[in-house]
């Protein structure tokens, strides 16, 4: 029978833990959080990239350049010179050549082409990275638990953008169309937007062990998540009003600030019918209303960030600091795109920046919902 012991006896320094508290496949999952995220980090500067060129494929009209959907076979581009005559040729048949570009010689037709095959061939990139990390981490048995279904989720979605790519050019294809439908094209720009929100919040939560995210969730300052998830979505509305504006080219007409036109509201902003397609369709209320949606996360951003001030965590203090820096460059920006006619250099600057402002909210959000302990020091 073993001796008793006194509570109050020391207990030897070299006491083993207890080997039942971690087993490999444990360790071999949190160890796996930290490669996962790198490879989330890879796919996310891949769909930023994709979401740069998509926007230069529209600044340059590319996107119509290419007139059949062929997920395989059309990775491979025009080899030869009678390859390049009959993709053109094909184009030659579209709208957008007849009523547009009549008369395009074959290198006019190269450059545009070339933009919309590298989108296209990014957007198949994309998919390929994801399935080979997905399977490396699955057939390894790395994934940690709960986590399987979302990184699947990415992917069909994905999937889905690609689809929805279609069937946005497929819209400019047909009748009297020079563009695509702006209506689909906001749908394909804010899928783009989802996805690489979801893999931001993915990569912030990977880096965060589950205990430690279920404690740190107990003292979320629930308020300032509220305001910044509110400036979330605001902003978000304002990017699928960006889409509008491009896609009717929208920020090439108005081009004096802060009136429009010389006025407050341009007296043409309700002309056509039926009243909705105004919303929509007509350049002087949708630049109208990008521009007062802007000023409102301007406003709404100021007083999110001037709540922050009451935060007793530095951390959380630096990261709507953040937030509130890159909505006031990115209405700079807004407002410069607006006084040179969108030239496509500004223009495609702006819509870096709001990648970047909505990288900065999802980021704050996380810090107000999951903030870390602080030293009193």
């Amino acid at each position: 029978m073993a001796d008793k012991r006194s509570i109050f006896e020391e207990v030897s320094g070299d006491v083993k833990p207890d080997s039942r508290q971690t087993n490999l496949i444990d360790a071999n999952r949190q160890g796996a959080r930290r490669g996962i995220r790198i490879w989330l980090h890879i796919l996310l500067a891949m769909v930023a990239i994709m979401i740069i060129i998509g926007g230069m494929t529209r600044l340059t009209d590319s996107g119509l350049s290419i007139t059949e959907w062929k997920p395989i076979a059309g990775a491979i581009p025009p080899m030869n010179l009678a390859d390049w005559l009959v993709v053109f040729d094909k184009y030659q048949q579209s709208p957008e050549y007849i009523l547009q570009n009549k008369g395009m010689s074959l290198g006019e037709f190269k450059s545009i082409y070339w933009w919309e095959w590298g989108h296209r061939q990014l957007g198949r990139s994309i998919g390929l990275v994801w399935f080979l990390g997905l399977m490396w981490f699955a057939l390894r048995r790395q994934i940690p638990n709960g986590w399987t279904g979302r990184l699947i989720g990415i992917g069909a979605l994905g999937g889905l953008q690609g689809a929805l790519g279609w069937w946005m050019v497929s819209s400019g294809l047909v009748g009297r169309m020079v563009d695509v439908e702006s209506y689909r094209l906001a749908l394909h720009l804010g899928l783009a937007f989802i996805i690489m929100g979801l893999i931001i919040w993915y990569s912030l939560a990977l880096k965060r062990g589950a205990p430690d995210m279920l404690q740190a969730r107990r003292n979320r300052e629930g308020s300032l998540a509220g305001l910044v998830t509110a400036l979330g979505l605001l902003v978000f509305a304002q990017i699928l009003l960006g889409a509008l504006v491009a896609g009717i080219d929208a920020g090439r007409t108005y081009i004096d600030w802060p009136l429009m036109a010389g006025a407050f509201l341009p007296p043409e902003s309700f002309d056509l019918k039926p009243l909705w397609s105004n919303f929509f369709e007509n350049p002087a209320l949708v630049q109208f209303n990008h521009r007062m949606i802007g000023y409102a996360v301007f406003l709404f951003a100021g007083f999110t960030w001037w709540r922050s001030r009451a935060s007793a965590l530095r951390a959380t203090k630096q990261a709507f600091d953040w937030v509130m820096a890159v909505v006031l460059v990115q209405m700079a920006l807004g407002i410069t795109t607006i006084l040179y006619a969108a030239p496509v250099e500004i223009a495609i600057i702006h819509q870096i920046g709001a990648i970047v402002v909505m990288t900065m909210i999802l980021r704050a959000r996380f810090v107000a919902m999951y903030p870390q302990a602080q030293s009193l020091r």
